[in-house]
């Protein structure tokens, strides 16, 4: 079987959310510390198993955030950083504003996973602001995130609704953060960005060539 073969999944995809938060709880490492993302990023906490032994971090203060809660388990003054009723795990901790961010800045965090606008063949990420003039800009900890992270995953859609590829050779929109991705995943497929470019590790319902020809630069396989 070649490699092309391999990696492509044209019965299966492109991914919803939920099977790309699936996807993407998967490959965290075995007791990672970890921070999501406000947004789709969110949705991975519902996927970790407690053998897993990940440990996520929220920055309004938390470690030992769990899953969405749901039904007589929501607590309105227990969320995370999206606002979003969430469960404790066994031992979860509470602390200030401030030390939360120590720890984002401090390198103290394994991965974060973070949504985005565009990022670019180098892991330039854009997530905080289109630009747009009737657009409201929304940075949070994103910054902080993504230098502080020893390693930032992306979780977004491959195309915009023009049609249009979200990763690009260079970021248009205002960046949050030069060469500091290191993994995006998408509905159409899994990308590595390294020193030599960006290698394609699985596509969803597209082929490899096909995702070459809506991208404005080469991808490696």
């Amino acid at each position: 079987m070649s490699l092309t073969t391999s990696i492509e999944h044209a019965d299966r995809g492109p991914l919803d959310k939920h099977e790309l938060a699936a996807l993407i709880a998967a490959d965290i490492p075995h007791g990672a510390f970890v921070n999501l993302g406000i947004g789709q990023p969110t949705m991975v906490a519902d996927h970790l198993t407690p053998e897993q032994g990940v440990i996520l971090h929220t920055e309004n203060g938390m470690l030992g955030m769990g899953r969405a809660a749901v039904g007589d388990e929501i607590d309105p003054d227990l969320i995370n950083a999206g606002k979003v009723p969430v469960i404790e795990t066994p031992g979860a901790s509470y602390f200030h504003h401030a030390d939360s961010f120590a720890m984002m800045r401090g390198g103290h965090l394994d991965v974060c996973v973070l949504g985005a606008f565009q990022v670019s063949r180098t892991g330039d990420l854009a997530n905080w602001h289109t630009g747009a003039p009737d657009s409201i800009p929304a940075v949070g900890g994103a910054m902080d995130l993504a230098i502080g992270a020893k390693q930032v995953f992306v979780m977004m859609s491959l195309f915009s609704p023009d049609g249009g590829s979200k990763l690009v050779n260079e970021c248009t929109y205002p960046l949050t953060g030069r060469r500091c991705v290191g993994r995006i995943y998408s509905d159409y497929g899994v990308f590595e960005v390294g020193p030599d470019g960006v290698r394609v590790r699985s596509t969803y319902g597209i082929s490899l060539d096909e995702l070459r020809g809506r991208t404005d630069f080469p991808l490696t396989a």
